[in-house]
């Protein structure tokens, strides 16, 4: 689904990531792990096309897409929920998913897609008529994930989703996740710093560390270590 060959990124004359390799198959989650500042948002931005590529190259779905820009890759299937509460505020939650769906032309298609999300994250057919900007912090999480399920993404780029959030709302939300990459066939890149959710749902881990990546082990490996903080 998502290949990345040797990227490196950064803003202006400042590098901030450097020659680093990933990939994500159809159905898997891949969590990227690393502490604030370590270039894990540089990388996704990149992937999605809203940064340019300082060198390296992206794959997507067989594609190369270094240069094609972010429209081009979200009309191929990239999506990403950044770490703010991403949401229309002074729209209701119904015109939040509309807005999601506004690419498709099929309106059966769309009634397809608002049930999935419904079906996801009941609390939101609850909430329909509520103003987004209302909502709770976790409610706000999971109407940004249905707002980007109504576009029909293949790949989900999800940037700290647990950030700020109950245990609670963060193990549903984690759930849901999961629940997509088996129902939807979802691939999904998760950048995290809540550990013990990540792995929970993950297949294969990178770590990160000051641009680039040091550790790549699957999610088994990686349960078994003693502790995490020599990684860091």
């Amino acid at each position: 689904m998502l290949a990345v060959e040797r990227l490196r990124a950064g803003y202006g004359r400042k590098q901030v990531v450097f020659d680093i390799d990933l990939h994500v198959k159809e159905g898997e989650v891949v969590t990227l792990l690393g502490h604030n500042g370590s270039g894990k948002t540089t990388t996704i931005r990149t992937i999605l096309g809203l940064l340019g590529a300082q060198g390296g190259r992206v794959f997507f779905r067989g594609e190369d897409v270094t240069r094609a820009g972010s429209r081009h890759n979200v009309h191929r299937g990239m999506g990403m929920i950044p770490s703010e509460r991403f949401v229309f505020a002074d729209l209701s939650v119904l015109d939040n998913l509309l807005l999601g769906g506004a690419n498709e032309p099929d309106p059966a298609a769309r009634r397809t897609r608002m049930a999935m999300v419904y079906k996801l994250f009941p609390i939101l057919r609850a909430r329909s008529s509520q103003r987004a900007g209302t909502l709770s912090g976790g409610e706000q999480r999971m109407l940004s994930l249905g707002l980007l399920l109504m576009g029909h993404p293949r790949l989900l780029m999800l940037d700290e989703p647990s950030l700020g959030l109950a245990p609670m709302i963060v193990q549903q939300i984690f759930d849901a996740i999961k629940e997509l990459t088996v129902t939807e066939h979802l691939s999904v890149l998760l950048l995290e710093q809540n550990v013990g959710q990540a792995l929970r749902i993950t297949d294969r881990v990178y770590v990160m560390r000051s641009g680039r990546i040091i550790l790549e082990e699957s999610a088994e490996q990686m349960r078994a270590r003693d502790s995490y903080w020599d990684l860091f």
